[in-house]
């Protein structure tokens, strides 16, 4: 039963560290300005933030005998944080200018 429960925490350890370096790496690569023209925080803040989620994710994948479960929550609550509200935000604040892509894709 214990082999069952360690399993399951690892699974759940992994998903949201995927998460947690999804929001990491995809807040790495957009520009300082997409976060002022969208009205939210620095990118700084929030590459502190994902990058914090994305250490406390491997310390817990890592090291599963620490008891980090509050500190997983918090983590993967900010890491969705930012894949829910700011990377939206950022990716329609973009202007479209002269480019061929309509609201789905390139025409």
């Amino acid at each position: 039963m214990m082999m069952i429960q360690y399993y399951l925490y690892l699974a759940l350890g992994l998903v949201a560290l995927g998460i947690e370096l999804w929001a990491l790496l995809d807040c790495a690569r957009r520009k300082p300005a997409d976060f002022e023209r969208a009205y939210k925080r620095t990118k700084g803040f929030w590459l502190g933030l994902t990058g914090g989620a994305a250490a406390v994710g491997v310390l817990s994948v890592l090291l599963p005998s620490l008891s980090l479960i509050l500190f997983q929550l918090a983590a993967v609550v900010a890491a969705c944080v930012y894949l829910a509200d700011v990377k939206p935000a950022i990716g329609s604040s973009r202007g479209r200018g002269n480019s061929n892509q309509g609201p789905y894709g390139p025409w």
